[in-house]
């Protein structure tokens, strides 16, 4: 997806709601309208509230982090062909040209009967509207003996783009050439469907050209690869014969942090030198804690039509923290276009006007099987009121034929854009 694809929906949408009556544009100066987590889809709500009210809604924006990491690329990171501060982006856009208020905080609890929202500083803000948008928890407590191994420096995970990713490569840098890095993959669903099969390409390029005696084992306890399986397995065939192996149904059980050995429920126990485990996730901690996860205790329902919690009435709930609908991935882009469909909905919501009854979704996912060569996998998805949900359209999207240099010149593209589109 290029500039002129998000700048075509954005003029669209913000042509729709340009018509404010005085009565609206008073309704949405006295609304507080609140957005938690600066990622993905925080940061686009918090832009598009603006933009969408036309610069009337007062919008606050509570994210812990100084910056903006990107999840996305972070891969690169981890393969050393890529610093972190090539994904970092900084917030100051958001207040200098969208008057987003910005508070460098994290959200400890939400009361939605008193419609406030505390902060670990101890202030309370009160709300009309709040977005959640926290993205993941890793559920350490799902394989015995990680949360000990991570405190004890042996095993990362490195799923929240920061110091882990560059930690992660340190660990790498530092094995003996012959060494094995060892990434575990939990059942579906996770954040970011095909970026453990990346990560593993990127630690394969790293090893190809720095290592080249080191092995990759990938121990994924689904059935097999659940995104772009086919391209994966025949770049791990071509380009890392011999050096990556894949072996499905191995669900982690334990780990031993002394001995480096990883236990599974059936098969034997598996020692390697990198242990990058995964656990299950669940939605993010403030999204569980305010007892908004009501799909099985881990996920959080929402109405499709305008991404409100099913628990609580003027909760929204963005991306990676959502029970998400049929094919449907958890990824950076998918929640950059939730949160284009709830900010639209708000403003509509508060000017008394009808919410877009048929939102259209995009997404594009770009993987690196290489420094330079990417894959991708792309889909539309559409909004069927009689069903209440989200569906692929037919014929729409698809993956790469192969990888090529000319997709990653696409990947940096998208990157560059969606960066700008969220936080420019």
């Amino acid at each position: 997806m290029d500039r002129r694809h998000f700048l075509g929906q954005s003029t669209a949408a913000l042509g729709l709601l340009a018509g404010f009556s005085g009565q609206a544009k008073a309704n949405l100066q006295k609304a507080e309208i609140l957005v938690i987590g600066g990622g993905y889809g925080g940061a686009t709500a918090a832009k598009y509230l603006r933009l969408f009210s036309n610069n009337t809604a007062k919008v606050t924006l509570i994210e812990p982090n100084a910056s903006f990491v990107s999840c996305p690329l972070s891969n690169l990171v981890v393969g050393g062909s890529r610093s972190l501060a090539d994904i970092t982006s900084p917030y100051d856009n958001l207040s200098k040209r969208h008057g987003v208020k910005i508070i460098q905080d994290s959200v400890t609890g939400i009361d939605p009967d008193k419609k406030t929202v505390k902060l670990a500083s101890g202030k309370t803000l009160p709300y009309d509207k709040v977005i959640v948008s926290p993205g993941v928890s890793l559920l350490m407590n799902s394989i015995e003996g990680l949360t000990q191994a991570n405190k004890a420096g042996v095993t990362l995970q490195a799923w929240k783009a920061g110091a882990e990713t560059v930690a992660l490569h340190k660990q790498l840098a530092a094995i003996r050439d012959g060494g094995t890095y060892a990434i575990s993959i939990p059942e579906a669903p996770y954040r970011c469907p095909p970026g453990p099969y990346e990560r593993a390409c990127q630690v394969a390029s790293y090893f190809k050209q720095n290592k080249p005696k080191s092995k990759v084992l990938i121990l994924d306890a689904n059935q097999d690869v659940v995104s772009k399986g086919t391209l994966f397995k025949k770049v791990w065939a071509e380009q890392y014969p011999g050096m990556v192996e894949y072996l499905p149904k191995h669900n982690v059980t334990a780990v031993d942090a002394k001995t480096k050995t990883i236990k599974f429920e059936i098969q034997d126990d598996i020692k390697a030198d990198v242990l990058n485990l995964l656990p299950a996730m669940s939605a993010g901690e403030i999204a569980v804690k305010t007892g908004l996860a009501n799909s099985n205790g881990r996920w959080v329902n929402v109405n499709f039509i305008n991404f409100e919690s099913t628990a609580q009435k003027d909760i929204h709930v963005l991306g990676d923290s959502i029970q998400v609908a049929y094919a449907m991935p958890k990824s950076g882009h998918m929640a950059n276009q939730h949160a284009k469909v709830a900010a639209a909905a708000i403003v509509a919501e508060l000017s008394g006007w009808e919410v877009n009854p048929s939102p259209v979704l995009t997404n594009t996912c770009y993987s690196f099987v290489n420094a330079k060569e990417v894959v991708h996998v792309a889909s539309v998805h559409q909004y069927i009121a009689e069903e209440k949900t989200f569906k692929p359209v037919p014929g729409s999207g698809g993956v790469s034929p192969g990888p090529t240099t000319l997709e990653g010149v696409y990947a940096w593209g998208w990157a560059h854009n969606i960066w700008a589109d969220t936080l420019g």
